[in-house]
């Protein structure tokens, strides 16, 4: 399946690859008041992200989950929706220390990031999906800028993506080839539900 949009001829292929992350038990046992952290929550790693934050380590076993999915829309642009399980996002103003199963979802494409959601949507711009392919993440970080991370790894999910210049231009074909959906990472847990999205389970 391919997209025409105005200059542009757009492939997206999604990926909803799931991830175990944050939690340690119940929330309840973690959680005190408003939500926030009422003892402390996993283990802060030495490993960090390309950013320098720490992974902090939670258990599998209730751990937050993320899929991502990437479509093109109108005007050029590309809708991302992610899916999570047993995770709640933290609206502005929170205190910046970690709560069990709660944070932010950071987008990144091709390891740079694009936007800090504490919802479940966002757009990208044409600019930064330039014609070729490339790789959409969401990663699960806590609101202390910490990683949500599972056995050492962090709690993501990837999307390849295809834009494409020929429809339009002379001689160009609006005709392309599918991207196969490829899981380039390690990952823990099951396929999100899109009725429990941004709830805890």
């Amino acid at each position: 399946m391919s997209w025409t949009r105005g200059p542009c001829a757009a492939l997206a292929v999604c990926v909803l690859l799931l991830t175990g992350s944050a939690g340690c038990g119940s929330s309840a046992a973690h959680e005190g008041r408003n939500g926030e952290s009422a003892s402390p929550v996993g283990k802060v790693l030495d490993e960090t992200d390309k950013e320098g934050r720490h992974y902090r380590e939670v258990q599998k076993k209730g751990a937050p989950e993320v899929g991502i999915q990437v479509q093109p829309d109108t005007g050029d642009t590309w809708d991302v929706h992610l899916t999570v399980r047993n995770f709640r996002f933290s609206p502005a103003g929170t205190r910046t220390r970690a709560a069990a199963g709660h944070g932010l979802a950071y987008v990144f494409v091709d390891d740079r990031l694009v936007s800090r959601l504490r919802g479940l949507n966002c757009r990208l711009p044409a600019r930064l999906v330039p014609r070729g392919t490339h790789h959409v993440t969401a990663r699960l970080y806590a609101d202390d800028g910490t990683v949500w991370a599972v056995k050492g790894r962090p709690i993501e999910s990837t999307a390849d993506i295809t834009a494409s210049e020929a429809a339009g231009r002379p001689g160009g074909s609006s005709d392309t080839t599918a991207l196969s959906a490829t899981d380039r990472r390690a990952r823990t847990g099951g396929r999100g539900s899109p009725e429990r999205a941004g709830k805890a389970s």
